[in-house]
């Protein structure tokens, strides 16, 4: 599978904006790809502003995401929010040219900004299988809770979309290695670039890395696309051979 992280300075609250945007960064691609990855809250920043900014399921946001993907001919992820059964979700969806889709909902919701007094944590793991790749996906600050995105040998790819602050960087990448190496996975992590609305700046590092804990590709601190190919035979083959997950830990969750 050929993944791409679209990495955009995202502008505050404003949807149009941020579609025009994106649009532009994709059409600097200049080879087919599988799977397209936005950040968290592409669409408008990383805002505790759902009364104003949230949107159904199915509405403007879901259009244009399923448009870029019939278009492109590629699956499409990414965050933004949604109101459903009267409560407001951070969620994370993928659409496909198929015209599938899946949903995951934020689960660990970012105190120091305020999320969970905002937002509905999800209460569920998921994981989806999209041309023969199973994908695991974490929001931001999920990243930070190993328990909740450990490999139940169910998973091929995580990916965490994020706003992930420019003074954190280091931990971004620790731990991004660190969710590949202990799981056997690849991972793709989707951050962006630029200041936000409330003056947080951000400094992007999207990245994409292999089971080993291997960075192969990398973004900048400028607006761009990375793209690499990820091999099931290779990862299959490594999981043979060293077979770690055959001895992790059961457990449940209690939620």
């Amino acid at each position: 599978m050929k993944i791409t992280i679209v990495q955009p300075d995202i502008e505050w609250e404003n949807k149009k904006g941020n579609f025009a945007r994106i649009e532009r960064l994709l059409s600097d691609i200049r080879t087919g790809t599988d799977l397209v990855i936005l950040p968290e809250m592409f669409n408008t920043g990383f805002s505790m502003n759902p009364e104003k900014l949230s949107e159904p399921p199915d509405a403007e946001t879901y259009e244009w995401l399923r448009n870029i993907s019939l278009d492109g001919n590629f699956g499409v992820c990414a965050s933004y929010i949604v109101s459903d059964n009267n409560m407001f979700f951070n969620r994370w969806i993928l659409v496909t040219p198929e015209r599938e889709s899946w949903f995951y909902n934020k689960r660990h919701l970012f105190r120091m900004t305020n999320e969970e007094q905002t937002f509905t944590a999800g209460k569920t793991r998921k994981t989806f299988t999209f041309r023969d790749v199973r994908i695991c996906p974490n929001i931001c600050y999920d990243l930070r809770f190993p328990v909740w995105s450990r490999n139940r040998n169910d998973y091929d790819l995580l990916i965490n979309v994020a706003n992930w602050p420019a003074a954190r960087h280091d931990v971004w990448l620790t731990l991004l290695k660190a969710r590949a190496i202990e799981n056997q996975c690849f991972v793709a992590g989707s951050n962006r670039i630029g200041t936000d609305g409330a003056g947080i700046n951000y400094s992007g590092n999207s990245m994409i890395i292999d089971p080993k804990g291997v960075v192969i590709a990398s973004a900048e601190d400028r607006e761009c696309s990375i793209t690499a190919e990820i091999s099931m035979q290779e990862l299959s083959e490594f999981r043979n051979k060293f077979p770690v997950l055959e001895d992790a830990d059961d457990f449940t969750f209690n939620l």
